[in-house]
């Protein structure tokens, strides 16, 4: 019985360890492209030397 217990406590361990780093991941993918995403518009923009006057 004590064997299930430690087996089940080491895959509980496993898997928050798991949810942690995936929760990490997402939030960090999720800043990124935000980043990028107005990086992206920053860098497409094409200023009018006419209006520069």
């Amino acid at each position: 019985m004590d064997c299930i217990k430690k087996v089940l406590k080491i895959v509980g361990i496993v898997l928050a360890v798991a949810g942690v780093i995936a929760g990490v991941y997402f939030a960090v993918k999720k800043f990124l492209d935000k980043k990028n995403q107005t990086a992206d518009l920053e860098e497409n923009y094409v200023s009018c030397s006419c209006c520069e006057a």
